[in-house]
């Protein structure tokens, strides 16, 4: 990590039924990265599946494994190979009746590197993921966040739902995290494209790049596309615009809403220096006032 300069890449992809073809999509997209100079390369979230969260099915947990699993396994070669990190994003089963949504970081030796098991676990119309995921641990200095520092830089992994918490991203960014993966499945419910959709998307990216900024960091926040059905109801059409920005929020480069594309963007560690200099957040954080946070909701004072 003595480089000034790393390169990150994002692999945005339609996923359909069978898993082994999701799986050889996601490496050939990965493989796409690297020959465009990727080092640090994210998949989306539950990327070997359909999102299965549509519905409230027992019969999907069959398709939780673990960690490292046949999925893992089937990345940690490329990984070597390739020279790359990898960000997979699992739908693990870390113990009876104890399942997770997780990303397994992959060095670039091949070797586990370390895990993160999505926090916020949401419950929303077609997004049934409290039925599913356990959330992961609070235990830690870091309250089950943190970074992992790898061949070519410090992660952080957040996943989708924990992308609208602030409290996570900060988190993320004081345990040392250069950059910061969102790996996503999120879209939009059809009947509410039409008068929804722009402001929904938007404020997705917008909150994602507020993170960068108050960070300092680099984000690179990673969904799928296509319309995947669910029976009785008019499914999700996952909305891409995958993304990468820089610590000013500038956006480096995105992909478009209904296409599968590979995504490659430079960092630069001089840039999070120069930026923080400019604006000292964590210098000026008043880390004295902030005890009110661990509460859920606080009252008036009678």
């Amino acid at each position: 990590m003595t480089e000034p300069t790393f390169q990150i890449g994002l692999v945005q992809q339609a996923c359909g039924q069978d898993r082994r073809a999701n799986l050889d999509r996601a490496i050939e997209g990965i493989r796409q990265a690297a020959d465009r100079g990727a080092q640090i390369i994210c998949l989306q979230e539950l990327f070997a599946s359909p999102y299965f969260c549509k519905a409230v099915c027992d019969t999907r947990f069959a398709w939780a494994e673990p960690i490292p699993g046949p999925t893992v396994e089937a990345l940690q070669p490329v990984a070597r190979a390739l020279a790359v990190v990898l960000i997979v994003p699992i739908f693990e089963r870390r113990a009876a009746g104890v399942y997770h949504n997780s990303a397994a970081l992959l060095d670039a030796d091949g070797s586990l590197a370390g895990i993160y098991r999505k926090m916020h676990i949401p419950d929303d119309p077609l997004y049934h993921e409290k039925f599913y995921f356990t959330p992961g641990s609070a235990e830690g200095p870091a309250g089950g966040f943190g970074a992992v520092a790898t061949r070519y830089a410090k992660v952080g992994v957040l996943i989708c739902w924990d992308q609208w918490y602030p409290e996570a991203a900060r988190i993320t960014a004081l345990c040392g995290a250069e950059v910061m993966f969102f790996p996503t499945a999120i879209g939009w419910h059809p009947s509410e494209k039409e008068a929804l959709g722009g402001e929904q998307a938007d404020g997705w990216e917008t909150i994602q790049r507020g993170h960068a900024i108050a960070n300092g960091l680099y984000v690179g926040a990673v969904n799928r596309v296509g319309h995947e059905p669910e029976p009785g109801t008019d499914g999700i059409e996952f909305f891409g615009r995958s993304f990468i920005c820089d610590p000013f929020g500038r956006v480096l480069a995105r992909a478009s809403s209904d296409s599968p594309e590979v995504l490659v963007a430079a960092c630069d560690r001089r840039r999070i220096e120069q930026v923080r200099q400019n604006w000292p957040f964590l210098r000026d954080r008043r880390i004295d006032a902030y005890g009110p946070i661990t509460r859920r909701w606080i009252d008036p004072t009678p």
